[in-house]
């Protein structure tokens, strides 16, 4: 079968499906935080694991409305 889609729309599936599994992958983090600190709850630990959840949905949120999510709007870090 061949792929009759453009490189731009290419492009655009595999931002789609980077941001979703980077998505996935905060939210992960973020229940681990919650998960391993729940003897002791602080709110160090609340506010990481809020903070990294948050910037996960948002990217799942983005992958799904076909948006640029807020990570990949920081650009490239040194």
């Amino acid at each position: 079968m061949s792929d009759n889609r453009s490189p731009a729309q290419r492009q655009v599936t595999r931002e789609r499906g980077a941001a979703f599994v980077i998505g996935v992958f905060f939210v992960g983090v973020a229940v681990a935080i919650l998960v391993t600190s729940r003897n002791d709850l602080s709110v160090g630990a609340v506010l990481a694991a809020v903070v990294i959840g948050g910037l996960g949905i948002e990217a799942l949120l983005s992958a799904v409305r076909n948006r640029r999510c807020l990570l990949s709007r920081i650009g490239p870090l040194p």
